[in-house]
């Protein structure tokens, strides 16, 4: 069945994803009847999405094969898709891709094994966003009518194009901040400080230098004053206001070192949460 990106899946299928995941946290348990394989091939860097989805294969009993790139055939000029097919002809139950490619998956319609995505470019990062709907309704015990704002590099984030667009088909107000080169021209952008003492959730992005045509312009000790979490602005959040970022953190650039346990912040309770998520949305591809 796949998951690709969370535009292909109504509101209803997200909801059943969160209630398994749910589960899982409770302490679900399951017993296929026989070892399942689970190959994560991950072409981009990653630390949370990558071992959250080996760990979760191995809660559910399942194997990992670990793909590296700079240790295959890919060095040796082999396609991308023929190495997708290598791990469906060896009968991988699941694949796992993260890919700096926007929609990489649209090269692999004829492979039939199930295909997570990980992350694509700057297109989608659906279990990114799971996990936060996750958080939000640990949080509220709703998933709409609350106030959302991102904060941030808007322009290259897949966790941000995932998250507005389920965040606002789940009848949320989302609103948006960051620098002009962050902007994007058919999304409307808000004043951060006008907006940090009326939102639910305050979700803060990482800044992609590593996909940057141009250098940041601004400076770096000034990022944090004009659109970072400060101490300042966390004061002024409402009472049972949160603070999500899909990590890793720049500390002192998007947020305040000091904030990211502070008592509103729900980061590592989102990177929780990620292990439960991608446990439910493997094992749905798995039973």
């Amino acid at each position: 069945m796949s998951l690709l990106d969370l535009r292909n899946k109504t509101n209803d299928e997200i909801v059943s994803i969160l209630d398994l995941a749910i589960e899982f946290k409770n302490g679900k348990e399951v017993d296929f009847k026989r070892k399942k394989i689970v190959a994560n091939l991950f072409f981009e860097a990653s630390t949370r999405t990558h071992y959250s989805f080996e760990m979760a294969a191995k809660r559910l009993g399942a194997e990992t094969l670990e793909f590296y790139p700079t240790n295959s055939s890919l060095e040796k000029a082999e396609t991308f898709y023929d190495t997708i097919k290598f791990f469906e002809s060896i009968e991988s139950d699941a694949i796992v891709i993260r890919h700096e490619d926007n929609k990489y998956f649209e090269q692999l319609n004829n492979i039939k094994v199930p295909i997570l995505n990980g992350g694509d470019g700057t297109n989608a990062h659906p279990t990114q966003s799971l996990l936060d709907l996750m958080t939000i309704y640990e949080q509220f015990n709703t998933l709409s009518n609350l106030k959302v704002l991102i904060v941030g590099d808007i322009k290259h984030s897949r966790v941000a194009h995932s998250n507005i667009d389920v965040l606002q088909r789940l009848n949320n107000e989302v609103y948006l901040c960051g620098p002009d080169q962050f902007q994007e021209e058919e999304l409307f952008f808000v004043d951060i400080d006008e907006y940090i003492d009326k939102v639910d959730v305050v979700m803060m992005l990482r800044v992609q230098f590593e996909r940057h045509e141009e250098s940041l312009n601004i400076e770096k000790e000034d990022y944090l004053d004009m659109y970072g979490l400060s101490k300042e602005r966390y004061n002024r959040l409402k009472e049972d206001a949160i603070i999500l970022h899909p990590a890793p953190v720049n500390r002192g650039l998007e947020i305040d070192g000091d904030l990211v346990e502070a008592d509103k912040s729900r980061i590592f309770q989102q990177m929780n949460n990620g292990l439960y998520v991608r446990m439910a949305v493997l094992y749905n591809e798995l039973k």
